[in-house]
């Protein structure tokens, strides 16, 4: 299907979108019998790409204007790829989720509060929306998200076809062609979206950069990084910076360093060396933008807020794993740009567990979001003291 045709399908899709979710198969069956490991996890509770077009049409319709949709970009398999504002503040708060498309929890978490902002006219709500501009980009990956895995759907031929400069160079380091129990990337390669980005929002790819490596910049070879790279750049031209930037990731079953609980979340604000030291020297063309103090106070926000749940799992947040080099990532890209990045990694991917947990760890999303954004909101972010962030708990793996 065209993108002009899947433009006309979108517009009219308040009535003909059904609400039957089209998840591959092996992904939507009933756990199969067999040992922990052979078993293959339901999905179908999460929201499939039909459901989140429906959903976000509906939130718009219904919020009398205070919501606005657009569809952004497409994915290389032409779905749309979303972007959903809330919100008329001088503050911008821009989340994403579902970079990984076997990482589901946040764009439930998402659909949820953009709900809730767009449509609650209580005091709170009106809030948010007189201090802040939110910008969200619900399951950004959709290709990786109806596949349930990790990388999207493009092979180094069709990236050649699109840069021609490429033809020489050899695929990045980030693309996928391995098999693996969950996933055949050697019949239908697709690269990891999150290694993608560049500080340079304005880089061109270049053959002599790759295949590159971890600890280097992408290179904005896939049309998921290119809609999110420019919704940011978008908004740092009308707003002259976004403040802060949130990605909502899954990670692997840890436990809270020096105790037996089981995280439910971890959280981050370091993806680079601050380049105003002698580690991160060679970011130091960003050096008068990057704000990792701000970053530490989001966290904490972040972590205060999921504390004050109570005794209960929603207290079980550790310290993703610092001392990161990651400038290709969205995070670091943007870290470096001058926003404010928070890192949400919630246990466990979809082939661990599949649906399971959903609930509480959807709720443990929308609490840690909603420490953020209300902190900002009120301004009570700027009094938190950044060395808090030192005292979270690390992760133990």
């Amino acid at each position: 299907m065209s993108k002009k045709r899947k433009r006309f399908v979108w517009l009219c899709s308040s009535v003909l979108v059904g609400a039957s979710l089209l998840m591959p198969s092996a992904a939507s069956a009933d756990m199969s019998p067999g040992t922990p490991d052979q078993q293959i996890y339901s999905v179908s509770g999460f929201v499939d790409h039909d459901e989140l077009s429906q959903k976000l049409q509906q939130i718009e319709q219904t919020s009398h204007g205070e919501l606005d949709l657009e569809v952004a970009g497409y994915s290389n398999q032409g779905l749309e790829i979303y972007k959903a504002t809330v919100g008329h503040g001088d503050k911008v708060v821009m989340i994403q989720s579902e970079i990984h498309g076997n990482e589901k929890t946040g764009t439930v978490a998402l659909v949820n509060m953009l709900k809730q902002i767009a449509t609650n006219n209580s005091p709170k709500y009106q809030q948010l929306r007189e201090e802040l501009t939110i910008i969200a980009v619900p399951m950004m990956n959709p290709d990786a998200s109806e596949a349930n895995r990790r990388g999207n759907e493009l092979s180094w031929d069709e990236v050649v076809q699109e840069f021609p400069q490429l033809e020489e160079a050899s695929p990045s380091w980030n693309y996928y062609t391995y098999v693996n129990e969950y996933w055949d990337y050697a019949s239908n390669p697709g690269f990891d979206v999150n290694r993608d980005f560049n500080p340079d929002l304005n880089y061109e790819p270049q053959a002599s950069d790759f295949p590159g490596n971890s600890a280097s910049p992408g290179w904005f070879i896939t049309p998921e990084a290119q809609t999110v790279r420019d919704i940011y750049k978008e908004a740092q031209e009308e707003f002259g910076n976004v403040d802060v930037f949130i990605d909502l990731h899954h990670q692997g079953q840890y436990y809270v360093e020096g105790t037996e609980d089981e995280v439910t979340l971890s959280l981050s604000g370091v993806f680079v060396p601050d380049p105003n030291t002698d580690e991160g020297e060679k970011y130091s063309e960003y050096q008068d933008v990057y704000d990792g103090e701000f970053a530490k106070q989001l966290n904490v926000a972040a972590y205060d807020a999921l504390q004050d749940v109570g005794n209960s799992i929603f207290n079980h947040i550790s310290l993703y794993p610092q001392d990161l080099d990651l400038p290709g990532t969205a995070l670091g890209s943007f870290a470096l740009n001058g926003s404010g990045s928070v890192l949400f990694e919630v246990t466990g991917q979809t082939q661990n567990f599949g649906q399971k947990k959903k609930g509480q760890l959807v709720k443990a999303v929308e609490t840690g979001l909603y420490g953020i954004i209300e902190s900002v909101a009120d301004q009570s972010v700027y009094d938190i003291d950044p060395s808090l962030y030192d005292e979270i708990p690390a992760t133990e793996r």
